[in-house]
């Protein structure tokens, strides 16, 4: 009996006093709808086509095609967890283009065919084929670049990316666990920033956010739109003249968390992809308002934490945050949806951890509107 009332003080004492990384912040998660209305479950993703890495690029040891980017022929690039960029041609062939030597996570052309990345290692780094890989910016405002996550680039050649959390650094923990300890914490460590190429200058646009991640230039070029994942919310910042540094909701109470956000060049109807990697923690909401047991939590082993679940959900919004589209796969078969991209091949739809990448026929998209009559965008 002696050595059982031991044990229990020594379990206890570990899960009160045991140091941690995070140091949890109180807030209120809004309550989750879940997934009714504009979210109601389909299974439209379940139609999804994968298309398979070959094995003389890796095959599927190759994991997590992030982020997709376009170029001018409309091939289609992907940012891969071993450093690889990948490109699929047009005959449906991949080819290598460059390994960054860290982890690409949002990649995006400018007007002059620069392939700009947020590399979470390494920071913002660009590609040009005539000149080969750089590393642009890796400082900010006195604070290390830890996490770049995502970058989209307006018409006139503002490079706008994300700093997920300048706390938990992607190189020292790897992106998915530090994404777990930012949420987690909801300490408001991310950043949004820019880089002017011309000039040089770097600035932050917005900071205080909860892991800040997906970057989309709005259709008029006066907006970023910024996917705030611990939060459940997409955000536009103003980057025009009259607009800049504002900032405001454009969605919030999202049933998952929003990953990458990528503007409809194709269709050109103010349409917003945002990849819903995961449904929400019932979890992490209810303990949000407490942060010690939230710390506690984190002292439990890894594998009752929260952690990502499997599940398929792309939305389409628009700028106003109507929800147009609403793509879903509840069995999760392609899951940890990050984002798409709508190509010449259909809808391009990446994951976080999944071994290959997946198409959806254009002719397979369905408006929300049409899934739910009680839906009216």
């Amino acid at each position: 009996m002696r050595w059982l009332v031991a044990i229990f003080i020594l379990l206890l004492g570990y899960l009160l006093f045991w140091p941690v990384s995070v140091a949890p912040v109180a807030w209120q998660a809004p309550v989750n709808q879940g997934y009714v209305g504009a979210f109601a479950p389909n299974t439209i993703l379940a139609r999804l086509e994968p298309i398979e890495f070959p094995d003389a690029l890796g095959g599927a040891s190759q994991q997590g095609p992030e982020d997709t980017a376009v170029d001018a022929q409309g091939r289609v690039y992907f940012g891969m967890l071993n450093g690889d960029i990948l490109r699929l041609n047009n005959d449906r062939s991949f080819s290598r283009v460059v390994n960054t030597g860290g982890r690409p996570l949002g990649i995006s052309f400018d007007s002059e065919g620069t392939l700009w990345i947020a590399d979470a290692y390494l920071g913002l780094m660009r590609w040009q084929e005539s000149t080969g890989l750089e590393l642009v910016v890796t400082e900010v405002d006195g604070l290390a670049v830890a996490y770049a996550d995502d970058v989209d680039v307006t018409h006139n050649g503002l490079v706008v990316y994300s700093d997920a959390s300048t706390k938990f650094h992607a190189r020292d923990y790897g992106t998915y666990p530090a994404s777990l300890l930012d949420i987690m914490e909801h300490g408001g460590h991310g950043r949004v920033l820019t880089y002017n190429p011309g000039t040089g200058e770097s600035t932050t646009l917005a900071s205080g956010l909860n892991f800040a991640n997906g970057v989309a230039i709005s259709h008029d070029q006066r907006w970023a739109l910024v996917n705030e994942t611990g939060t459940y919310r997409v955000l536009k910042m103003g980057i025009a003249p009259d607009n800049y540094g504002e900032v405001d909701v454009v969605i919030d109470n999202l049933p998952g968390f929003p990953d990458n956000i990528t503007a409809d060049r194709v269709q050109g109807n103010d349409i917003f992809w945002v990849g819903l990697v995961s449904p929400r923690s019932k979890i992490l909401d209810k303990l949000s308002n407490a942060p010690w047991l939230r710390k506690l939590t984190q002292r439990l082993p890894a594998f009752v934490r929260p952690q990502a679940q499997s599940y398929g959900h792309i939305i389409g919004v628009n700028i106003a945050g109507e929800v147009v589209y609403n793509l879903q796969d509840p069995a999760g078969a392609y899951a940890n949806t990050t984002g798409a991209e709508m190509t010449a091949h259909g809808l391009v739809v990446t994951s976080l951890h999944e071994h290959h990448v997946a198409i959806l026929p254009a002719a397979a998209l369905l408006p929300a509107a049409a899934l739910n009559p009680n839906v009216n965008p």
